[in-house]
This record gives structure tokens, C-alpha cells and sequence, in this order.
């Protein structure tokens, strides 16, 4: 289905405009707010859910607020648990574990492995390597109160200037977490996680602290995986204005991975690996470090914030090759929220720098059944990004806020070739550019509003791109995309609905040349990505609540002198998660839904699909006490076999098996018990 850009303008003003009409039948008067004297104590440094939603829906793009609380009513092990639902995001873990398939808008749209054209950030600080790729291991939902997703541009005031934007996971403060809390969680495939965290407030001290344990046997073989985790912040008051907060943080985590399987094999064998001591045993194994500060200095109208952090990660990554990589990473940045006045109107004025640096050892192997064999080459890298940006809303009237913001971004790659064998993969490049935005917001009434904005985007290659077999320099992806959509809370229905429209140049495209071994990045000359992004939770009569997310794409070369008009492989083109629950007095209990109504190509010559797919679950539980509650929940309860993601090659070879296709779980079940003091 090819999506033209006029047809889904006109879907959407038609779908904010029957929303309109229901709000309008509602009662939509301000509940009467009684101010008591009282000053409660809070955090300058680490906003609360309620402060974060005011602030996110000044945005004029597709941004939410994911509630942790909502999570925890189901597992929460990996991205597609955390983010599955999230409006616009498409996150599919590889094989059950936390390493997860990550994209909005088409951003990484080949990348299977790590992470690449989305910034992500815990607590406003990012967690990306300097050269912008990023490990999914480093997150900890346990320590999560809620994510904040930026779509595209809408993530200007992070610095983001990727296709895809930013997702910020913002941990409980000792404000906001309960005293206490265990949280233990168990099912299928023998996995379990248990968690332990403590927070309070002690005078004008407070802190929180959680540490977990996480394991997996696997639907298929070779994947196990484990990790420990350590998550904490402790912030200090220092006066009325003027608070601190300190953050540390540590993962180690282990995995073994499968290798992808034929079509042939999917259907039939699903759980099985290609992976032996013969040919190689493939892991990933991480311990990551990060130490980080913020800062905030709050005045009457004006607010800056100042931060640093520091991380190292240790990788051993027996693949093809063993690659071990010690990285060290760096940054600051500053920013400043200032509201004032301009042209005697209303406005807010937002200007920071983030320039961040990392520097890595990457050495690789021969793979010796995991172990470490002849040196096969040794790289030093070195990233370099200076992120500056303002952005600047005026209020034109009380329903109507015109917004402009520029970015520029310099960022520097560079690899020494330590040990040239084949040839010299030394690199040294620079890319610089200025990214604006125009945008605007218009407020229909209390409850509902429309926005629309224009912006820039730009995202150099990483060093995953650079170190594949890359035939000539690589240029940085840039493009333009155009926005519309709503947004709107109010009794009886909540919804966030954008749709976009991007056009790209040199698009940053990976494929291998057989399957499941080393990329081959080209730019692409123009490409397109147009899509819809629909969320919507309804609360419905009989105490039924009704709630999903909806994704549709349309992603494609434009005239490209090889493939056409043709459409970009590996991504689905549509993707509907929902479910149905029933919720009364603490109790909720419903189906579950995720579609994929639509087959896609697995190969740039569009030779050969990836097939369509319906899985059915069903979840319940109960808050039974403020203090203790439970979850259980069945997933693919059909136990459809099918491919949550897939590899992407140049071209089938009918002669090979073309191992490309990752199955998703087969028919499981978890439970979980919570206790909070």
C-alpha cells in the first residue's frame, strides 16, 4: 500500500476533528483547585511524571510520556516490554532477550545488532557511545518511574539531530519511589529477574538505590543471557534554587546469541541455532560504568541546568571474529530555559551545548570457540560531537504558539589502523551542519490540540558503519521531514497521532553479503519515509479499557538508478499492538493483540518475504493492598511461528540457506509479585 502525504494530512484532520466533537461533548470544565500553604518539597533536578507532561506537551511533533506504573503491570525485561506500546516506536527483541530491534521512523532501519539513529538517554544524559551508536543492556527499567519519547526533530532541546530522536528513561528520585520494594518476576524459558531498591528523603538529602539479577535459558538455543544490574542517584538540596544529584550506574551482562535460520527452518524448527563449536559459538558479553552529575539553578523565571558524565565499557564479542573494545566515554553540557517576554507577548527561550567525546581500543580474533585466537587487526577510535542549539516559543495568542529552533552539529571519526593486514581501514572525516526547525502549536480547548512542524535532520555514520567493508568514505545522512498531528487528553479517551513525511539524502544502508556476517554500509542516493504514528487508550462502559499503538510505513528509494521507486527491506510496514482489559477496584484482566497484517522484503532485490503474523495473549492481575499487588501473563498463546525481526542481505543466493530470519518466542507465560513499603 503506497501512502501519498495529501491522503494521511487528510486522515488525520479528520480523525482530530471526530475527536473534537466527542471532547466537545464532554464536560470540559477546569476542576477547582484549592492552594494550600504549604511548600512541598520536591526535585529541581529530576522532574516528576506530572511536571514532565506538562513540559512535553509544549512539543510541536509526536512526543509522549510512558507511566512506569502502566509497565508494571506486565514483564518488564527488555525494550519491547518497556517500549512496545509507546506511539511510533518499533522495538522487536532479536531472540527474547534485551538486544532489540529499535527504530522510529525508519531510523537504523538495517540495523540488527547495537543500536543507531536515536539518542538514548537516562535522566537526560546520554547513554550513546560518542561515535552514536548505543548498547540496550545499559537501561534499567527496574529503576525506570517513566520514558519520555521524542519522535524526530521534537528532540531539539536534547541536541538530537537523528531521524529518529530521543528516549529518555528517567529513574525514581528518593521523591518519588516508595521506601521500600521487591519486585520478583518468573515464567517461561526459565527466566526470572528479582529486584531490590530503598529510597528516602532526609532533610534536604535524598537518594534511591536498586540492584537486580536477570536470566534467561531462551525459547531457542544459544540464547542465554543474564545480568546484573546497580542503579542509583542521591541528590542534595543546597538551597531553595540550587540542587544537585549525583548518578551511578553499572550493568554486566552475558549472552549468548543464535544464529538466524532459513525460512524452511522457522516454520518448522524454530528453536533451533546454527551456531557449534565448529563454526563458532557467537556472545556478547558487556560490563558498563557510568558515573554522571546534574546540576539545576532555578530562579524566578529561568532555570539552568549543568551536567557531566563518564562511562567505560568492556566488551568481549566472540561473532565471526572476537572483537574486544575498552571504550571510554565523555561529556558536558549546559542548558538554559529562560521565560520572559518578546514583542510584549509571552515567550520561552531555550539555548544548550553537549559536546561529548569517546575514545576506544578495538582489537579483533580469530574466534576459538569463544576464546581469543590470532590477532587479526587492532584499531584505536576516536568521536568527537559538539551539539549547540536554541529553540524559542512564542505566544502569539493564548491558544496559538509559534515555535523556532536552528541546531549546529560538528562531529569528527577517526580510526587508526594499528595492524594493517588487507587493507588500511584508517578513517579521518569531519561533518558539520545547521539544522532548523519551524513549527507550531495550536490549542483547541483545555484538552486538545493540533501541531505541525518542519525540520532539518542530520546523523554521520558510527563506527559500526565505518569499519564494515565499506568501498568508499561515507557521507552523513541529512534530510527534511514535515509534520502534522494531535494530541489530547480528556474522560472518556487519550490519543497522540502524527504523520510525517521525510525525504533523505544518503541514507546510511546496510546489508551483508551473507548472512549473519559483516555489513557492507553504502549512502543511498534519495530515499522517502512517510508514515502514520496513532496511540490511543479509550475507556470504554462496563469498565473496559482499550488501548494500542499503530504504526504505518511507507519507506522507499526515490529513483534510485538500481532498485527504482522500490521499497526499503527489513522493517514491517505496518505494526498494531492493542489489548482489552477489564479494570474494576485494583483488578484488570484482557486480551492482548500484536499484528503485523502485512509480508516485506528481506532483500533489496525483493526476492524473498518475510510472512505476516497475528499473536494472541492475555494478561491480568491486582493491585490487592497500596502495598502489594501481582501480575500473570500468556504470550503467543497460539504459539504462531513467526520472525520478529529479520537480517537484510543485497540479493538472495538460492544456492545458500539465507539464514535471516531471528523467530520470536513461542507460547509462554510469566507472573510477577511486588511488595512496596
Amino acid at each position: 500500500m503506497k501512502f501519498k502525504l495529501k491522503k494521511i494530512s487528510f486522515l488525520i484532520v479528520l480523525y482530530a476533528y471526530q475527536s473534537i466533537n466527542v471532547i466537545a461533548a464532554e464536560d470540559t470544565t477546569i476542576p477547582v483547585v484549592n492552594v494550600v500553604d504549604k511548600k512541598v518539597k520536591t526535585s529541581l533536578t529530576q522532574p516528576n511524571i506530572e511536571q514532565a507532561t506538562q513540559e512535553i506537551n509544549k512539543t510541536a511533533g509526536g512526543v509522549n510520556i510512558i507511566d512506569a506504573e502502566k509497565l508494571r503491570e506486565g514483564r518488564m525485561s527488555n525494550f519491547n516490554d518497556t517500549l512496545g506500546m509507546a506511539t511510533g516506536v518499533l522495538a522487536q527483541s532479536r531472540f527474547g532477550a534485551e538486544e532489540t530491534r529499535l527504530s522510529i521512523r525508519g531510523s537504523g532501519i538495517q540495523r540488527t545488532f547495537h543500536g543507531r539513529g536515536i539518542k538514548l538517554m537516562q535522566d537526560g544524559i546520554p547513554t550513546n557511545l560518542a561515535d552514536g551508536s548505543f548498547d540496550f543492556p545499559g537501561i534499567d527499567p527496574f529503576a525506570t518511574s517513566y520514558i519520555e519519547v521524542y519522535r524526530g526533530a521534537n528532540a531539539l532541546r536534547y541536541g538530537a539531530s537523528n531521524l529518529g530522536g530521543a528516549i529518555n528513561f528517567i529513574s525514581y528520585t528518593g521523591h518519588t519511589a516508595p521506601k521500600h520494594e521487591v519486585r520478583t518476576e518468573g515464567g517461561s524459558f526459565g527466566y526470572y529477574k528479582l529486584g531490590v531498591s530503598t529510597a528516602g528523603v532526609d532533610g534536604d538529602l535524598d537518594y534511591f538505590l536498586t540492584v537486580n539479577t536477570y536470566g534467561q535459558q531462551g525459547y531457542r538455543d544459544d540464547s542465554k543471557q543474564s545480568a546484573d544490574r546497580l542503579t542509583g542517584n542521591i541528590g542534595y538540596r543546597i538551597s531553595d534554587n540550587v540542587e544537585t544529584r549525583f548518578y551511578l550506574g553499572y550493568i554486566s551482562s552475558d549472552s549468548d546469541l543464535p544464529s538466524g535460520l532459513s525460512k524452511d527452518d522457522l516454520k518448522n524448527n524454530p528453536r533451533k541455532s546454527n551456531r557449534s563449536p565448529t563454526n563458532g559459538i557467537w556472545k556478547r558479553n558487556t560490563d558498563i560504568w557510568r558515573l554522571a552529575n546534574k546540576t539545576t539553578f532555578q530562579w524566578d523565571k529561568t532555570q539552568l541546568e549543568l551536567g557531566a558524565f563518564y562511562s567505560y565499557k568492556d566488551l568481549f564479542h566472540p561473532i565471526f571474529q572476537v572483537i574486544d573494545q575498552k571504550t571510554d566515554d565523555y561529556g558536558i553540557y549546559a542548558k538554559l530555559n529562560h521565560q520572559g517576554k518578546l514583542f510584549g507577548l509571552d515567550n520561552d527561550f531555550i539555548i544548550g551545548a553537549s559536546p561529548t567525546y569517546g575514545k576506544a581500543d578495538d582489537n579483533r580474533y580469530v574466534n576459538l570457540n569463544t576464546n581469543r585466537g590470532t590477532l587479526m587487526n587492532r584499531l584505536t577510535t576516536t568521536a568527537y560531537n559538539y551539539e549547540s542549539y536554541l529553540e524559542n516559543r512564542l505566544h502569539i495568542t493564548p491558544s496559538f504558539t509559534a515555535i523556532a529552533g536552528i541546531q549546529h552539529v560538528y562531529s569528527k571519526r577517526k580510526i587508526d589502523d594499528k595492524l594493517i593486514t588487507t587493507r588500511d581501514e584508517s578513517f579521518n572525516r569531519s561533518y558539520s551542519q545547521f539544522n532548523p526547525k519551524l513549527g507550531g502549536i495550536y490549542q483547541l480547548n483545555p484538552i486538545a490540540q493540533v501541531f505541525a512542524n518542519v525540520s532539518r535532520s542530520f546523523e554521520p555514520p558510527s563506527f559500526g558503519e565505518l569499519t564494515s567493508v565499506t568501498p568508499e568514505p561515507l557521507k552523513a545522512q541529512d534530510g527534511v521531514t514535515y509534520e502534522i498531528g494531535s494530541r489530547g487528553n480528556s474522560e472518556n479517551i487519550d490519543w497522540d497521532i502524527s504523520v510525517y513525511h521525510a525525504r533523505l539524502n544518503n541514507e546510511l544502508l546496510a546489508a551483508s553479503s551473507v548472512p549473519g556476517f559483516l555489513n557492507t554500509t553504502v549512502n543511498a542516493n534519495r530515499t522517502q519515509h512517510t508514515g502514520l504514528e496513532m496511540g490511543m487508550t479509550a475507556r470504554l462502559p462496563a469498565h473496559l479499557e482499550w488501548r494500542h499503538s499503530l504504526a504505518i510505513n511507507d519507506f522507499r528509494f526515490d529513483n534510485d538508478a538500481t532498485y527504482g521507486n522500490s521499497r526499503l527491506p527489513g522493517i514491517p510496514h505496518s505494526l498494531l499492538r492493542a489489548e482489552l482489559l477489564y479494570r474494576n477496584d485494583g483488578f484488570y484482566a484482557g486480551p492482548t493483540l500484536e499484528v503485523s497484517p502485512e509480508s516485506f522484503y528481506v532483500d533489496f532485490a525483493q526476492t524473498l518475504k518475510n510472512d505476516s503474523y497475528a499473536l494472541l495473549g492475555f494478561k491480568a492481575g491486582q493491585q490487592i493492598t497500596p502495598q502489594i499487588s501481582w501480575f500473570i501473563e500468556g504470550r503467543n498463546l497460539t504459539n504462531e511461528k513467526y520472525a520478529a525481526t529479520t537480517s537484510v542481505v543485497q540479493s538472495i543466493d538460492l544456492t545458500n540457506q539465507n539464514n535471516l530470519f531471528l523467530p520470536g518466542d513461542g507460547s509462554s507465560v510469566y507472573g510477577g509479585l511486588q511488595w512496596r513499603y
